[in-house]
């Protein structure tokens, strides 16, 4: 698959075999991303994260992201915080779009933004990545089709880009300690780094 350079670090590596579904699978990870043209799985476990699962409903090509907004000082949609947002959404929608999907033909299920880490429920930031995913598809007039956000527990999202089908368990009863250090991770290189670049906001 032909990925641009600078898109390149944020595309998911992690492919299994999923015995569960008997099928080909990718895992994506937090401030990762993947996009196919194939009958695959596509699975995320998110907890303050929010992921975006884009589909051609028409063409049954797909992908999903996996992303945080960086704690930061109250703004808009192109606050510094939402740039992440933005960026993340962009490197998803652009290589969806040189798939050969139809802008017309898009259709989003968003999940996650769950209060699971407690340093991050004080600054409420799994509300503000679920309003931000739901404003910027707004914005790019992208209709949400399915959605299930906010709440206490984290999620496991299974999404099957061909035919738009998506399993979502909450994992009310797991104490997963994996994915509060995975987000933990996360959210410490969000401080570190800077997106590179302008972001760029589909008309």
């Amino acid at each position: 698959m032909s990925v641009e350079p600078g898109y390149l670090e944020h595309l998911a590596t992690n492919r299994y075999f999923d015995r569960t579904f008997e099928c080909d699978a990718v895992k994506v990870l937090p401030g990762e991303y993947f996009v196919t043209t194939a009958d695959i799985l596509l699975v995320t476990v998110l907890g303050s994260c929010v992921t975006a699962c884009i589909r051609d409903r028409d063409k049954g090509l797909g992908g999903m992201n996996h992303f945080m907004l960086p704690d930061a000082s109250e703004g808009g949609m192109l606050s510094s915080s939402a740039r992440y947002g933005a960026y993340a959404m962009e490197v998803l929608l652009n290589h969806l779009l040189k798939l050969g999907a139809r802008r017309s033909s898009l259709e989003a299920k968003v999940f996650g933004g769950g209060q699971v880490l407690a340093s991050l429920t004080q600054t409420q930031v799994g509300e503000k990545n679920a309003q931000f995913v739901l404003d910027y598809l707004r914005t790019e007039r992208i209709p949400v089709v399915a959605q299930d956000l906010l709440d206490i527990y984290p999620r496991k999202v299974y999404f099957f880009p061909v035919n738009g089908r998506v399993m979502m368990k909450k994992l009310v009863r797991v104490k997963n300690d994996t994915l509060i250090e995975r987000e933990r991770e996360y959210q410490a290189r969000l401080r570190r780094d800077n997106v590179q670049g302008d972001v760029e906001l589909f008309g």
